[in-house]
């Protein structure tokens, strides 16, 4: 029995997902393959990922190929409801509401594995650490599953190294096609239609600190520059500070920035990017976004503490007004800014990512045996397999290699 807000909703959902289908050639073309060779009928795959349009299309993609999926959000601000209420019309039961509390999001997370699937995707790490923790029966008939996100793949690093992993997991954001388009173009367009949309502020002029300058941060930080923005890079990697400062970014300290900053934009991945210290130094009416993972990179708890009182000021916006009468904007309770207070990546972004999670589906369902548990990279063949049927999709043709050319490639 799906767990959702209100069946209602679903004819809504149903048009976004025909929507984002017409820009996903390369998932619809897998999909159609899929169709004819059923690779995964009779098996149980189980999701955790943002419950949009985009993710309910992948979702139907792998059910073409005989799944039954199981779907649920990995973060309650991005579950829209009138897809997760398309996607259990459409057959898919679905254990998501938009808004849930910790206590509704963790039960969803749960039942939508108490299928006991065969192979799972989770964005962020929960499924994970739930089939390691609370409920670690719920994975025996577990033959691996896949990682989208860099959070979620340095947790995993984390816990292989320590001989704490228990089934085999595959890193998809470490693919070229998702990690080098989703993580830089993705979020770089999609942080700023929703900080745009949800503020309706001029962002020419600006000074925009971006923390962090992995592709998540080069995406965001290239994007403002473009708008106009004066933008200032936070990094703790000496190397990154270095491109930073090469590509012609500010390079300081959040201590130094937290003074100078209009917008912040978190994109780490870590806790504890923006604290109490940071609050204090903070000019009136700056907007707080984060767009690395969980609510943490922003410290809330240390906000609340400072602020004499909290006041809802649109949609999406938190103002948390200080003792001397300054206000700090926190945009979307702190969560991931582009689908807490927009909607996500673009179509033909994630037709990149969601094409490699479902050929990763597919390797995994047809290996002959299980591998060990260990965290392991998507095979190199199916990355540049989706790089060129995009490229075909696209129009794009590229030069090829002549047999002399690769010789002398290859000879000292």
């Amino acid at each position: 029995m799906s767990i959702i807000k209100d069946a209602s909703l679903a004819p809504s959902g149903i048009k976004k997902i025909e929507w984002v289908k017409s820009y996903m050639p390369v998932l619809s073309a897998i999909g159609e393959r899929f169709k004819k060779e059923r690779p995964f009928e009779g098996m149980k795959i189980a999701m955790s990922i943002h419950l949009e349009a985009k993710t309910a299309y992948l979702a139907l993609t792998l059910a073409a190929g005989g799944a039954k999926v199981y779907a649920t959000g990995c973060n309650p601000l991005s579950t829209q409801d009138d897809i997760a209420a398309a996607l259990v019309t459409l057959g898919i039961d679905t254990f998501a509401i938009h808004g849930a509390n910790e206590e509704e999001y963790t039960a969803h997370l749960t039942e939508t594995l108490s299928c006991k699937p065969d192979i799972i995707i989770d964005d962020g790490g929960d499924f994970v650490a739930i089939l390691h923790g609370s409920s670690p029966e719920l994975a025996e008939n577990l033959r691996g599953g896949c990682e989208e996100t860099t959070t979620g793949v340095a947790r995993l690093a984390a816990r292989d190294k320590a001989g704490k992993l228990n089934f085999p997991m595959f890193a998809v954001n470490n693919a070229k096609c998702k990690h080098l388009f989703d993580n830089r173009h993705g979020t770089g367009q999609s942080v700023w239609d929703a900080i745009m949309n949800t503020t309706n502020c001029l962002i020419a002029g600006k000074k925009v600190v971006v923390a962090g300058y992995g592709f998540c941060g080069r995406g965001v930080a290239l994007r403002a520059k473009g708008l106009g923005a004066n933008v200032i890079i936070c990094e703790a990697d000496p190397f990154r500070a270095l491109e930073a400062y090469a590509e012609g970014y500010s390079v300081m300290s959040m201590d130094e920035a937290s003074s100078e900053g209009d917008i912040f934009v978190t994109t780490t991945g870590c806790r504890d990017i923006i604290t109490k210290r940071h609050f204090e130094k903070m000019k009136d009416g700056v907007l707080l976004t984060n767009a690395g993972h969980f609510d943490c990179e922003i410290n809330k708890v240390d906000l609340k503490a400072l602020s004499v009182d909290v006041e809802v000021r649109k949609p999406n916006i938190e103002g948390y007004r200080m003792a001397d009468g300054r206000i700090l904007n926190l945009l979307g309770e702190g969560r991931l800014v582009n689908l807490a207070a927009g909607n996500g990546h673009p179509a033909e972004i994630m037709d990149l990512s969601f094409a490699v999670q479902a050929l990763m589906m597919e390797y995994i369902a047809r290996l002959p045996e299980i591998p060990e548990a260990s965290l392991y990279e998507v095979p190199a063949e199916i990355d540049k397999l989706v790089a060129s049927e995009k490229l075909s999709a696209s129009g794009i043709t590229i030069d090829n290699l002549t047999e002399e050319q690769e010789t002398y490639l290859k000879s000292w």
